[in-house]
């Protein structure tokens, strides 16, 4: 599901409630450990469950004192922000590759 190589967390394949929670728990270590960026480029499939996921990502690196980049946004999951309102917050982290 994740792979990191150097400062890049890789995520692949699925991301949904089936999975999100080892996910989100290899996702905080590697911030921990300095992580700085987030490639979504290999998701396969997504719900809901990746947003909250990100959310608590940016605010790990943020309460370390750091930012956490966000590329390749899936567009089902720009859509999915924007119903919440909270596309403006992936926005800020996010980049296009």
């Amino acid at each position: 599901m994740i792979r990191r190589e150097g400062e890049r967390l890789l995520v692949d394949g699925p991301v949904t409630l089936a999975n999100v929670t080892q996910v989100l728990e290899d996702g905080y270590a590697a911030i921990r450990e300095g992580a700085g960026a987030v490639d979504l480029k290999g998701i396969t499939e997504l719900d809901s469950s990746l947003l909250a996921m990100l959310l608590a990502w940016l605010r790990e690196a943020a309460q370390a004192g750091r930012k956490l980049r966000v590329d390749n946004l899936p567009a089902g999951l720009t859509t999915i922000a924007q119903l919440y309102g909270v596309d403006e917050l992936l926005a800020a982290a996010h980049t296009q590759h």
